[in-house]
């Protein structure tokens, strides 16, 4: 059997309004903004308000409260226990509440992403939701990263700026622009979509109770790539041998490091070297690595390894919500872990992928060494039968 991937240009196009995902990526993916009007409609008709308080109470969820008052801004990081005597101590207009992640807990979120899917998985982040009253909002400010921000309930005023300036108000707990001079403006409704590319100034305020999904890409500093990279190799390394010296002179001055002696140590830190293996074992593990809240749940009574290689044959597999999977060739990467598909007939590979592009494969009769893998994963919480 041949798994044939349908493509996801038409689902796309859906989203981006006239623009094919090509003509999108060429003309505006890191470089200008988009707005679509109805480009999801009923976006967010599955998500209620009461859904994201019940998240942001939970331990495994990241979420802030955020409360303005005129030029004051508090923030209150979760867990937040929004009882009904807290809800009516927050005041009538002004705030947000922001919810990161909510992908990883709700299906319908993590079948949001997959309308994303003309971006590289590895790019992508989480689906962050905030919900607001009137007037709320996190003030003017900018993101390092790509960012698509759908409409649900309500209306918001979203006012955006190619300025430069990026000076932040002083003693402030979030980075707020100080001058801030909008060029574009709209109110989105229901299903509309803005998307808006790294460091481009942008302001969003809640027209009514409102309720604005998040898409959010990766963009790790370069500083951040060096040195988990360093980590990597400390683990990786083998250099052999230890520091010599059998042509030792007397020196005048014995604190002082001679130039002998760190030029021995340069020819060992010379020997330090990478392979194209190296890059592709590290990026495929470090962008797969899930987040330091994420807990995977591994099931209360596992299937058996025959029960469960009978269960894949009859209704397949799928990903559990947090787990993040890549591949590159015959390597795949999940959850910060690496596997090699050597060893899997043409077929089982076809079924992994597939299962990585759409977080679902379907019945399939997998060789042995596939349903020994999958039964690894399966027993960590990784999918679910």
């Amino acid at each position: 059997m041949t798994i044939i991937i349908p493509a996801m240009a038409h689902v796309a196009q859906s989203l981006l309004g006239t623009l094919t995902p090509s003509t999108f990526l060429r003309r505006h993916w890191q470089k200008r903004p988009l707005f679509v009007r109805g480009a999801m409609p009923n976006c967010g008709a599955w998500l209620q308000p009461g859904t994201l308080f019940e998240l942001a109470a939970r331990d495994d969820v990241e979420s802030r409260l955020i409360i303005r008052n005129r030029n004051r801004w508090t923030v209150k990081h979760g867990p937040i226990s929004f009882t009904r005597a807290k809800l009516r101590d927050l005041p009538e207009r002004g705030w947000t509440l922001l919810v990161q992640g909510v992908d990883q807990h709700l299906p319908d979120a993590a079948s949001l992403l997959q309308r994303f899917s003309f971006i590289p998985h590895a790019r992508l982040d989480d689906l962050m939701v905030s919900y607001a009253p009137p007037g709320g909002g996190v003030g003017p400010h900018f993101d390092s990263y790509d960012v698509f921000l759908l409409q649900g309930a309500g209306s918001r005023h979203w006012r955006i700026s190619a300025q430069k300036n990026f000076e932040l108000l002083e003693n402030a707990p979030l980075r707020i622009l100080k001058s801030f001079s909008h060029t574009q403006q709209w109110i989105a409704e229901r299903g509309d979509l803005l998307y808006l590319p790294p460091r481009y100034a942008h302001e969003g305020v809640a027209v009514d109770c409102c309720i604005t999904l998040s898409v959010g890409f990766r963009a790790p500093r370069h500083q951040e790539l060096a040195s988990k990279f360093l980590e990597f190799l400390q683990d990786e390394l083998q250099l052999p041998g230890l520091y010599e010296d059998s042509d030792l002179v007397l020196q005048k001055h014995p604190a002082e490091l001679s130039q002998a002696m760190l030029d021995k140590i340069s020819l060992v830190l010379k020997k330090t070297h990478w392979t194209a293996r190296d890059i592709r074992q590290f990026s495929g593990r470090y962008l797969s690595e899930p987040k330091a809240q994420t807990v995977f749940r591994p099931p209360r009574r596992p299937a058996s390894l025959i029960a469960f290689a009978r269960r894949i044959a009859a209704s397949g597999v799928r990903l559990a919500l947090p787990t993040r999977i890549l591949f590159h060739g015959r390597d795949m990467f999940i959850n910060g872990e690496s596997h090699s598909m050597n060893t899997h007939t043409t077929h089982d590979r076809a079924a992994l992928v597939h299962l990585a592009n759409r977080r679902a494969a379907p019945a399939f009769t997998p060789a042995d060494a596939t349903v020994r893998l999958l039964y690894t994963w399966y027993s960590a919480g990784y999918i679910e039968i």
